[in-house]
């Protein structure tokens, strides 16, 4: 089998790389090893993080590439490589408006969503880089409907109309029923479905199913793979080469034991995420960056929800612990951050060692609440009203509650009566919550100030969940160029390898810039990829 392009993944960054190479001039073959594609993207909520874009010049909102760099470079760890990071900052708007111009994307801003870090240069307080996807209509994509891999019931809202993106959560119910009837779907199926739709319209049909991933290469070149198809090892030829999209290792026990800097037990992407294109790029020579980090978030883990698979399936803890009548303590009972910060910055928390115990003591750590909470407020799946599943432990007592959960009570009860003090006065000056715009996005927008996501946890029963950590994803890998070009060791261009997503070093290191900080990169990458692929179809 022969092609021009080989892109082994097929999800965002491998979808946005086939479209770039293909209106390159090239042609273009895709393989994913999952029966359905989309990945880790299809069930996201589908934000794109992209700096100076479009939507920004539409509603007089000023940005800027310095800004940008700015930004990323206050935050900086050390992690971030200039190189690629100033080609994401350049090249993202370019890429959304080249998938735009064909359709296989339609985005619109989420007014008012923050970026996370507010106190450094560069933010933008008021929003604008996070860009929400309109609804796609499924029906259009015929067969493909059902090999686009998606868990539970299909969103039928975009984010903006959700909590999670400032909106109500509220549909008409007329509306709604035509978004049923006309299978319209939102976040990151809305994503996929679009670049896919975008794909086929160009004769451009990913092979599922195609898996056990070898990099064939000659003379130090890659010139494609062998892969596993119908049960036969199959080699695929790429005249202009290979590029990698395959996501990231948090799925891969023996490479997270390698290579994560701490605990990481509950991941929240699907299960496919195994490291398979950090392990191709490894074997061809590549050099890694940022391999001690990932696209942290807190989890909370359902016990009868599962993958397809029966692997253990993990829920992102959002807003629950940013609403009223919260609070996170750790094994001690007490508090140990401001539970409404940004949830990837959060795992700095969880994964503070103590030195004297050699332990992580905010791990396992709980969400406590009250029954004002569950009176007005979602925990997971859990809706108010609903009977409360034997998986939330509750109490009479927070000393009760604190001995249920294996922790002590009368440390959980001082700890609380702390917090409620300072709650009722609408401050916390022991974590800061609250103070920061983006603290209140979250929490309740009906009430003023950090009332939004400060509240006394005062009104019995009582009750506690286990929060774990989790990721969206992992964020180390290849280190690439800013032509998405893997490097070897000396840090010159594998001839022949590319890379995009989650299986490169990201371009932003570990920082996580605002709502969409992954999927960013990720299609601007995917897109550079592709292009540069192309252009060697005449070099």
């Amino acid at each position: 089998m022969k092609t021009d392009v080989l892109i082994i993944g097929a999800g965002a960054a491998g979808l946005s790389a086939a479209l770039a190479a293909h209106e390159g001039g090239s042609t273009v073959t895709i393989i994913e090893k999952q029966p359905k594609l989309g990945g880790t993207a299809a069930i996201s909520g589908g934000i794109v993080w992209i700096a100076d874009n479009r939507q920004m010049q539409i509603h007089g909102i000023e940005d800027s590439r310095e800004d940008a760099l700015a930004y990323f470079r206050s935050l900086d760890q050390g992690d971030i490589d200039d190189v690629s990071l100033s080609a994401f900052i350049e090249e993202g708007p370019h890429a959304l408006a080249f998938l735009e111009q064909m359709d296989a994307a339609r985005f619109t801003m989420l007014e008012g969503y923050p970026d996370y870090y507010l106190d450094r240069p560069g933010a933008k307080p008021d929003g604008g880089r996070a860009l929400d996807n309109d609804l796609f209509d499924f029906s259009t994509l015929g067969d493909w409907t059902e090999k686009i891999f998606n868990h539970g019931p299909a969103p039928r809202m975009m984010l903006r109309e959700t909590p999670l993106g400032g909106g109500s959560g509220q549909v008409d119910p007329a509306e709604m029923a035509n978004r049923e009837a006309g299978d319209l779907r939102g976040w990151g199926q809305a994503l996929i479905g679009r670049l896919l739709k975008a794909c086929l319209d160009r004769e451009i049909k990913p092979l599922l199913d195609v898996g056990g991933y070898r990099l064939i290469l000659d003379n130090g070149r890659v010139t494609g793979a062998t892969v596993r198809r119908d049960g036969e090892d199959v080699t695929i030829e790429a005249a202009q080469g290979v590029i990698l999209a395959t996501g990231g290792f948090e799925w891969n026990e023996e490479l997270k034991q390698a290579f994560l800097r701490g605990p990481l037990t509950a991941p929240a992407s699907p299960p496919g995420n195994k490291g398979d294109g950090l392990k191709m790029a490894m074997a061809a020579g590549a050099s890694l960056g940022n391999m001690t980090s990932a696209w942290w978030v807190p989890t909370i883990s359902v016990p009868d929800v599962k993958w397809e698979g029966g692997e253990q399936r993990s829920m992102p803890v959002l807003i629950e612990r940013t609403l009223p009548h919260t609070i996170m303590v750790n094994r001690s009972g007490k508090r140990f951050c401001n539970e409404a910060n940004n949830y990837s910055a959060l795992a700095g928390a969880f994964h503070q060692l103590d030195p004297a115990t050699y332990s992580y003591p905010n791990l396992p750590a709980y969400l406590i609440f009250d029954q004002q909470y569950l009176s007005r407020y979602p925990l997971a799946s859990v809706m108010p009203g609903d009977d409360v599943p034997e998986w939330i432990t509750s109490a009479d007592t927070l000393e009760n509650l604190g001995t249920a959960i294996d922790i002590d009570g009368t440390s959980l009860a001082e700890t609380v009566k702390r917090f409620n003090s300072h709650a009722i006065k609408g401050n916390d000056p022991d974590f800061s919550r609250g103070e920061s715009a983006y603290d209140r996005f979250y929490g309740d927008r009906s009430r003023d100030g950090a009332a939004a996501t400060l509240g006394p946890i005062s009104t019995g029963p009582f009750y506690a969940v286990e929060i774990k950590m989790g990721t969206l994803g992992t964020n180390g890998g290849a280190k690439t160029d800013g032509s998405a070009q893997v490097l070897d060791l000396d840090g010159k261009p594998i001839p022949g390898l590319f890379a995009a997503g989650n299986v490169i070093s990201c371009p932003t290191g570990g920082v996580y810039a605002g709502a969409g900080g992954t999927l960013g990169p990720a299609l601007t990458f995917g897109y550079i990829a592709g292009r540069s692929a192309a252009r060697r179809k005449n070099s």
